[in-house]
């Protein structure tokens, strides 16, 4: 019979954007056993880019990796991989990030990846590289429509916000 350990409830609110109504949604996760616990190491660029999503989202951040099938669920604590055909069941997590490890923003991050279920050890061969794929295209379309815009402050005014962006 399988265990089953509730990996939480993730609860995920969109920032509001006015204009837009606000929804919550709520997914359940389970585990089994954990089968295997490895060290490993985290490219820099994806670690960043991941924790700058995750912070712009809120809680956690839904993350498609369509060339896997596969979706990862980021939280401040874990990122988890479910596949599509398995939607609630957990296969890996990485976990135990230890960004304070590297001296620079630039090095790798230690962490642990745990296997949950058999095929783990085969998925974490591509997963590195199709995950940050994946973080690369939610940045893409995350990206602002407009130009930003630089307005002189003065001391002691405000500005005009009919004045012409600089």
């Amino acid at each position: 019979m399988r265990s089953r350990f509730a990996a939480g409830m993730k609860k995920c609110l969109p920032k509001p954007t006015r204009g837009c109504y606000r929804y919550a949604m709520e997914e359940r996760f389970y585990r089994e056993q954990e089968i295997a616990r490895l060290p490993a190491f985290l490219p820099a660029a994806t670690y960043n880019l991941a924790h700058t999503l995750l912070a712009r989202a809120g809680t956690c951040l839904f993350v498609p990796i369509r060339s896997l099938q596969y979706m990862a669920v980021l939280d401040a604590e874990e990122f988890i991989f479910v596949d599509s055909q398995n939607k609630a069941w957990i296969e890996l997590a990485w976990q135990h990030f230890r960004p304070q490890a590297r001296a620079s923003l630039d090095e790798r991050v230690p962490f642990e990846v745990v296997h949950y279920l058999a095929q783990a050890a085969e998925t974490m061969m591509r997963l590195p590289t199709e995950f940050h794929r994946a973080l690369l295209l939610l940045a893409e379309r995350q990206k602002p429509g407009a130009p930003a815009t630089v307005l002189t402050l003065h001391a002691g005014s405000k500005p005009n916000p009919d004045d012409p962006p600089h």
